[in-house]
């Protein structure tokens, strides 16, 4: 596969080189993989495509692909017609390459100033022992919840389940979540993983952090969504975490202090020996 939504396209070839990747379709044999898939989709959410729901990632997935069968339909269309052979045609290709190679030039100038920046380890333990409230893991609890519009409704949910307990209560939640809870997590049992105190709406979050451990909310809770039935699953306690498991987090950070300072003064000194004149 080698052509791409254009608004991505230099994004995608200045890339880093894959591994081998499953080949999602084949084009008169060209081939789309799930890596250059992958590429666009995080570089059209900006990222966030893993905190996407399922049924989203499925259905932007399968957009994606159709737009790339799409794109190399059009371009092999485009080789028998003669469009590659157009002046137009190879005009805008050599100003794209043009600028891909300043950019690409620029991309790789900047990865070997910034790898070419030192951190000694005793700065990272000075850092970590001088700033000892910035590595506290939060108290998290892993809940679910069960979302419908009326409270009659979380009331009679939450009666169904009086006197379940352990591993059937967690079942008999989990199936009438996802039977009768109309948020977006329903198909995942109204799985909400782990979250720390204050991410959640107030009164969502009030009544999951007061409850126990394998328990469900005793009545229904109200938010500007409807009314949950909440299940809470498990309950983590905050804890400092040890250097060991923050200190390459730490070298990055001080590594791009020090790249932000190198780097005004860098590019004051090219500026400084260069001959820059704006047109009025």
């Amino acid at each position: 596969m080698k052509r791409y939504y254009a608004a991505w396209v230099l994004g995608l070839l200045l890339s880093a080189p894959m591994a081998s990747a499953a080949v999602l379709a084949t084009v008169n044999g060209d081939e789309i993989t799930s890596d250059e898939v992958n590429k666009v989709l995080m570089e059209g959410t900006q990222g966030r495509f893993d905190s996407l729901p399922a049924d989203k990632q499925n259905e932007l997935r399968q957009r994606i692909i159709e737009g790339m069968i799409a794109q190399e339909l059009v371009y092999d269309d485009a080789q028998r017609t003669g469009v590659l052979d157009s002046k137009d045609y190879k005009q805008e290709l050599q100003v794209l390459m043009d600028r891909m190679k300043v950019q690409l030039a620029a991309k790789l100038w900047e990865q070997n100033q910034f790898e070419a920046i030192k951190v000694d380890p005793k700065e990272v333990r000075a850092y970590y022992d001088a700033n000892p409230d910035e590595f506290i893991d939060k108290e998290k609890i892993h809940a679910r919840h069960i979302l419908v519009k009326t409270e009659a409704d979380a009331d009679a949910i939450i009666k169904s389940m009086k006197g379940l307990s352990g591993d059937k209560l967690r079942t008999e939640f989990i199936a009438q979540a996802k039977s009768k809870s109309t948020g977006p997590s329903a198909a995942k049992g109204g799985d909400l993983g782990y979250f720390p105190r204050g991410q959640m709406v107030p009164s969502f979050n009030d009544a999951a952090f007061a409850m126990k451990e394998g328990s469900i909310s005793a009545s229904p809770v109200q938010s500007q969504f409807g009314y949950h039935v909440i299940y809470v699953e498990d309950k983590k306690a905050a804890k400092k975490l040890g250097f060991d498991e923050v200190k390459n987090f730490i070298e990055q950070r001080l590594k791009m202090d020090k790249f932000k300072v190198y780097m005004e003064k860098k590019m004051n000194d090219l500026r400084s020996k260069a001959k820059i004149n704006y047109s009025k």
